[in-house]
């Protein structure tokens, strides 16, 4: 394991050569890998045992960058302006710049900034984006800390690359909340660590 920001260097450069790290986030410790480098998103859903058929969320460095991957209505700049950085998750119509294979068949993505400077950081030196989702087995809780991931991968073949030990993360930190602004009226599709209603 290693601690941040020692390791963000190490950890930019496992993430282009394809790797999977885990790392703490604003909510939970979290999976990243390359959204541009098909077979880490592969290896991301193998390793979480996850069905390739459900989509995972991206996480980006700053509001410019998530233009460039979903479309953004002047209602979503309003929700993004409010609440990013933060633990707000926006649904949104992707655009041809998100990669193909990433969420395939599915005309939307989930594009969060997040609070924490580490993760954006991550985004940021790797010159693009990366996937931001729990860094857990599917059938799993959420992990607050490196020892409660080492534990769900210990006995199986596939294991994160790098487990970045960000300390235990706060329990009482709900997940992000998720909100789909794709459709002409906004959808709450989870009430996480922001309170809003619609």
């Amino acid at each position: 394991m290693a601690s941040p920001p020692d390791q963000l260097e190490s950890s930019v450069v496992l993430l282009k050569s394809g790797g999977v790290i885990a790392h703490p986030t604003d909510t939970c410790y979290g999976f990243a890998c390359d959204i541009s480098n098909k077979s880490a998103v592969e290896r991301l859903y193998a390793l979480k045992q996850m069905s390739l058929d459900k989509p995972v969320s991206i996480l980006v460095a700053d509001l410019a960058m998530a233009r460039r991957y979903a479309q953004f209505s002047s209602r979503a700049l309003k929700f993004a302006e409010r609440y990013w950085p933060g633990p707000l998750t926006l649904v949104l119509p992707r655009t041809p710049h998100l990669p193909e294979h990433l969420n395939a068949n599915h005309p939307t993505v989930g594009i969060r900034l997040p609070q924490d400077r580490f993760s954006r950081e991550l985004a940021r030196l790797l010159g693009g984006t990366i996937t931001t989702t729990s860094a857990n087995l599917t059938t799993q809780p959420s992990p607050y800390s490196p020892d409660e991931i080492e534990a769900q991968f210990a006995s199986l073949p596939l294991k994160p690359d790098l487990i970045v030990d960000g300390g235990v993360l706060d329990r009482s930190v709900r997940p992000s909340t998720i909100i789909d602004l794709s459709g002409t009226e906004p959808r709450l599709l989870r009430q996480g660590a922001i309170q809003i209603d619609l």
